[in-house]
């Protein structure tokens, strides 16, 4: 991408709430240290703004957006805390970001007529009396404030304008326009915003920011749409994460705008290059997959089995590719090492597929792909890619895999034996039976650690193609009402069932979930 950084009416603003509203996806609560290492993805892949979380939501919320105002404060994007246009909140907020220069306090309050009259139960003046109340009591901690009318894509837009404008005059640097319940088309969301651009007298004082729900699958639509009508800060995940069908996608907006530079006429500051490592990277700290078929960053992004277009392909890239495959750092299936390839080779390309290996990190790697080279003959990108993040992704086990045997077959009835060791202790061993090799392995697992814990999730997928490909196995349980994943990756399903189940547990014995999260009201934008 060009270093040139064109004037700020042509420059649109990323601000990822991967942290805030991505994390409200059933499941997918990060802890601190979790929420640390996507915040430094984000800083590294280039985004504006982070919104790190709701810091009065729970105790884990405020540790959390104040460890990585601490973290990352002084480094290049805003962090950003969320909170309702409430004292306690702004206050709360004003302290997890008290130790960052860049910083923004995100207030909310309801405008639409539905929530007026059900959740809030206030007329329009005492909406407008908070709304303003809010937005001063948060420039009392930070300069730049952003305000979000939440539902705003369903409020009377004379209304939603007065509300805007009453906030822009309160010290409000940034407004967003929400669809929060994924209402709107493209076509009456940019009514919407050109609205306001035309109506709201002072809005040449504040940024139009965009946060558009997915409820109708029109997310990315409505915000490009919303970018068309002049709106300069687009809200969106990684991933599309978000509550119920999600956010608009990060990957799809800045592709689009970039793929179309031509007819949007505006740029971003994001490293295209670290769209694909950074959402594998949220995939495995959640534990929510990318369907195959996911534009940008899916596993079908850049496949082409129809014959026309093979042909296409062979004869020039563009008859059927729009974006090129390295531009996102998409890794495919091709042939790349082999068993003789040297560590300086295995570096390179783990460096072309986007990862930063210490010494330490690249040796215990190396040996990885060296034993998989061992159990097939054709190593790809897919595979390096699971080796590196297999390594990478977990925090410290107390329990570590020794051995593990299973017995299974018609007439027989399925046993598993199993060895684990934890740091400085003998090993010790148990079996148990179940309804198949699989169960028995992980019923036997829990006997050892002494963590009886509920199965919610359970997939295998293939990484690569032919029968010797690794497959990768993904679960998740309920441990004490807490969620937590696991995955792992081998050319054995029995052997990752046992890796990703005991990952599992090591994470509930550690206690690594996020707190409980305030929900009433969480929603935000």
């Amino acid at each position: 991408m060009s270093d040139h950084v064109p004037p700020a009416s042509d420059r649109v603003i990323i601000f990822d709430t991967t942290l805030r509203d991505g994390e409200q996806s059933p499941g997918c609560s990060m802890n601190t240290a979790e929420k640390l290492e996507v915040a430094a993805a984000l800083v590294d892949l280039g985004v504006d703004v982070i919104e790190a979380g709701f810091p009065i939501a729970s105790p884990g919320d405020f540790e959390a957006v104040q460890a990585i105002a601490r973290e990352f404060g002084d480094r290049g994007p805003t962090i950003c805390g969320l909170a309702r246009c409430r004292d306690e909140d702004i206050d709360r907020a004003g302290a997890a970001l008290a130790d960052a220069r860049n910083r923004r306090i995100h207030v909310f309050l309801a405008t639409s007529s539905i929530h007026r009259e059900f959740k809030l139960k206030m007329d329009k003046p005492e909406i407008i009396r908070r709304a303003i109340e809010g937005v001063t009591r948060a420039r009392r901690f930070v300069e730049d404030v952003e305000f979000s009318p939440e539902d705003a894509a369903r409020t009377e837009l004379d209304f939603l304008t007065e509300v805007v404008e009453k906030a822009i005059d309160a010290g409000a640097t940034t407004v967003n326009i929400p669809d929060t319940v994924g209402y709107a088309t493209p076509a009456q969301y940019f009514q919407v915003i050109s609205h306001l651009k035309k109506h709201v007298r002072n809005i040449d004082r504040a940024i139009i920011s965009t946060h558009c729900h997915n409820d109708l699958g029109l997310a990315v639509a409505n915000s490009l749409a919303g970018v068309e009508a002049g709106a300069r800060q687009i809200e969106c995940t990684i991933n599309g994460l978000g509550e119920r069908a999600g956010n608009a996608a990060l990957e799809e907006i800045v592709m689009a705008l970039r793929t179309r530079g031509d007819f949007y006429k505006v740029t971003t500051g994001i490293n295209t290059r670290r769209l694909c490592a950074i959402s594998r990277m949220l995939s495995n700290i959640t534990g929510m997959l990318v369907q195959r078929n996911k534009a940008i960053v899916g596993q079908n992004a850049f496949a082409h089995e129809a014959g026309i277009h093979q042909h296409g392909m062979l004869q020039e890239r563009s008859t059927y590719e729009i974006m090129r495959p390295e531009d996102v750092g998409y890794s495919g299936t091709s042939l790349v090492l082999g068993k003789h390839s040297g560590r300086h080779a295995f570096r390179d390309r783990c460096a072309q597929l986007g990862f930063e290996l210490t010494d330490k990190q690249l040796e215990q790697a190396y040996q990885d792909f060296t034993a998989l080279c061992d159990k097939k003959k054709n190593v790809y990108d897919a595979d390096l890619v699971a080796i590196v993040e297999n390594r990478s992704a977990d925090a410290p086990d107390r329990w570590k895999l020794v051995s593990f045997h299973t017995s299974a077959g018609t007439g027989a009835i399925p046993t598993a034996t199993i060895q684990l060791q934890e740091e400085g202790q003998p090993v010790i061993c148990d079996a148990a039976t179940g309804d198949g090799p699989v169960d028995a392995v992980f019923h036997a697992l829990e006997r050892l650690t002494g963590i009886s814990a509920r199965l919610q999730n359970y997939q295998v997928r293939s990484l690569t193609v032919g029968k010797e490909a690794q497959g990768e196995v993904l679960v998740e349980i309920v441990y004490n009402n807490q969620v937590f994943h696991g995955r792992a990756a081998s050319t054995d399903i029995i052997e990752a069932s046992a890796h990703s189940y005991l990952k599992a547990l090591n994470k509930a014995a550690l206690g690594q979930a996020g707190q409980p999260k305030l929900h009433a009201q969480h929603a935000g934008s």
